[in-house]
């Protein structure tokens, strides 16, 4: 699924706060949006989690928030962007199990599991950008404080 350009909203990625802060607007964008609950649990867990490789894997950069619409449809788009050392070998990288961080090594494999699309792009020595879309699907999130 394909949509038109939209405005992006960039957020820096450089501290454990900025990590905590990335996580606070995808959860407000998506429930802005009408995510329903579990959706917006699978985004805000991707986006954690990506961003977290962003800083740590990247030695930081940024996050481009940007609100979809196609048709009827609305979703949201997370470009996560650094300039850092890269990946060199993007298919090993996106095995589950594999780590360079002593983690568990699903990150990667873990975030393309809970959206709908996912792309990366890294090249050695220039940087990793991740994309992942999700768009939203069913019944609208009930809204909070009544109407």
């Amino acid at each position: 699924m394909h949509a038109p350009p939209a405005s992006t909203t960039p957020l820096p990625i450089r501290s454990d706060e900025d990590l905590a802060w990335v996580r606070q607007q995808v959860r407000r964008a998506a429930v802005g949006l009408g995510f329903n609950l579990v959706q917006q649990t699978k985004l805000v867990t991707a986006a954690s989690e990506l961003a977290r490789n962003t800083l740590i894997h990247g030695g930081g950069g940024h996050l481009e928030i940007a609100v979809l619409q196609d048709g009827p449809l609305r979703g949201l788009r997370l470009a996560f962007v650094d300039t850092g050392p890269g990946i060199r070998d993007v298919d090993q990288a996106m095995t589950d199990g594999y780590t360079t961080g002593g983690g568990l090594g699903l990150g990667l494999s873990g975030a393309e599991r809970l959206v709908q699309e996912f792309t990366l792009d890294s090249r050695p020595g220039e940087g990793t950008t991740v994309t992942i879309t999700t768009w939203v699907s069913g019944l609208p999130a009930p809204r909070l404080g009544g109407a």
